[in-house]
């Protein structure tokens, strides 16, 4: 924590007024939160991680080692090869985090401070405490229970106690999070994220994030009421055109938020890399697997791909089914002509993938949440809840869209596994997977059970549904933080 603490205090000496763009100073914010122009400034800050955040080895533990997809790579996630020790993109994931949330405690507390009228003050914190959850969501569902504080770290003492703390249990966590932005959100202009300049986060995310931290709770009218909010600001489903959920569409209608990547060859470049592992092989020009895509461009760098297991693409999904999305999904073929390698499994789809990349340089934003989860997260609400019709009238919003039949209700089991597997067919490559299968109490039996990765079969453990605290950490806590999970499996 001290390496993060002098990390946040050097890296922001600079200024900027797009969240595509640096902060200013943290150095001395007892005098500088005076206007509401410095302290959206300092807001802007609160962005920076997620763009490191959001890159392949984050697809790859999110999406690569689930029930539906698995990735041959050398990055050792994809094999869960990990441990306390060797933390692989966990020590990432860690540090990042926790800088995100420094930097929200740290602009929280200025604006608190600030001069400006309570209207003002409280819209600015609202965004400040909606990004705070967010990062704080990210750490327990990737992590489980983490330390959790708010106080702005503003010198060495709160530093060296904050750098002691243990883990908090995550349901207490969450259920902080949940009444701060139940009390914050309404001061946000009730609109769409496309809506709002610069596509900021506001009250859209901030109830998408009430829902997702209440469903991990199991506080499903909280989750159900959060998700109303959402449907009230973004209405009726069907003017939302399936075409867009393409990544090359940029901040959609109906996205509640995206990361803002961007690429130009004389321009701006904030990328991901993503894309690498999302199409198909390249070999020469604009020839990929076989098949020449002019579109992809002749200057891509394609890495092992992630791809579907079979359990996806032959019970999930089924070639040639009425589902619209099967091939934004999947791709055996481009305009008639088959790839090479696809006549066992296929490349991810249309929807993945990166026009005229330049290397691994992608452009691409990459989804945080849109309003087909909402309705998806509303039919599990209504499920839980024993709700039946409530709970298909919004399982079929999303299937209707997608060119499928009403689903028929036959018993309880069955329309939770039929969520469960709507949810697969709708966000597949969206970062949420592995975090849906934990939450929901499967995510071991399911990989297990279906993974076409012997490398991960073989290593995979009941532990790595989370991953370990990097020991440089538990280290630097005077031995506060434990892996005990993980020591129970000789992982330790």
């Amino acid at each position: 924590m001290k390496r993060l603490f002098i990390f946040f205090i050097s890296s922001l000496l600079w200024t900027g007024c797009s969240i595509d763009e640096e902060p200013t100073s943290f150095v001395n914010t007892d005098n500088y939160y005076l206007t509401e122009a410095q302290c959206i400034s300092g807001l802007n800050s609160t962005y920076i991680p997620l763009k490191s955040i959001y890159s392949y080895t984050y697809l790859i533990a999110t999406e690569g080692v689930t029930d539906l997809m698995y990735i041959a790579s050398g990055t050792l996630d994809a094999q869960l090869d990990i441990s306390p020790a060797l933390p692989r993109f966990g020590q990432s994931m860690w540090n990042l985090g926790y800088q995100g949330v420094m930097y929200c405690n740290s602009i929280i507390a200025g604006i608190k401070r600030s001069p400006l009228p309570e209207e003002t003050k409280n819209r600015l914190l609202a965004e400040g405490m909606v990004m705070r959850a967010y990062y704080y969501w990210f750490l327990t569902s990737t992590f489980g229970d983490v330390p959790f504080y708010t106080e702005d770290v503003a010198n060495a003492e709160v530093l060296d106690r904050i750098s002691k703390m243990g883990r908090m249990p995550a349901v207490a966590t969450r259920d902080y999070l949940i009444g701060e932005l139940q009390e914050y959100v309404p001061h946000l202009a009730q609109v769409r994220t496309n809506d709002l300049p610069g596509n900021r986060s506001g009250a859209a995310m901030g109830w998408m994030l009430i829902g997702k931290l209440a469903q991990w709770n199991k506080k499903w009218d909280v989750a159900r009421d959060a998700m109303d909010k959402v449907e009230t600001i973004y209405g009726d489903f069907n003017k939302y055109p399936l075409a867009d959920i393409a990544l090359k569409n940029k901040n959609i209608l109906e996205s509640i938020f995206e990361i803002q990547f961007t690429y130009s060859e004389t321009g701006l470049q904030v990328t991901t890399n993503s894309g690498a592992i999302c199409m198909p092989t390249r070999s020469t020009g604009a020839i990929y697997d076989g098949v020449e895509i002019p579109e992809l461009g002749s200057t891509s760098t394609t890495w092992s791909p992630l791809r579907p297991n079979n359990f996806f693409f032959q019970s999930v999904m089924r070639r040639g089914g009425e589902d619209l999305r099967t091939n934004l999904n999947m791709a055996w073929e481009y305009k008639g002509v088959a790839f090479k390698s696809t006549a066992t499994r296929p490349w991810l789809g249309t929807k993945f993938w990166t026009y005229n990349m330049y290397n691994v340089a992608d452009g691409n934003n990459q989804r945080v949440f849109r309003y087909a989860d909402a309705l998806l997260m509303q039919a599990e609400n209504y499920m839980e809840l024993r709700n039946q019709n409530d709970a298909i009238k919004y399982l079929n919003m999303v299937r209707n869209r997608a060119g499928l039949a009403n689903y028929e209700f036959k018993n309880w089991d069955l329309l939770r596994e039929e969520i469960q597997k709507e949810r697969g067919r709708e966000l597949l490559g969206e970062y949420q997977r592995k975090y849906d299968l934990v939450r929901w109490g499967i995510w071991y039996q399911a990989t297990y059970d279906y993974t076409d990765y012997a490398a991960l079969k073989n290593n995979m453990l009941p532990c790595h549904e989370y991953y370990p605290i990097p020991d440089i950490e538990v280290v630097k806590s005077g031995n506060n933080l434990d892996n005990k999970a993980y020591e129970f499996y000789g992982k330790g």
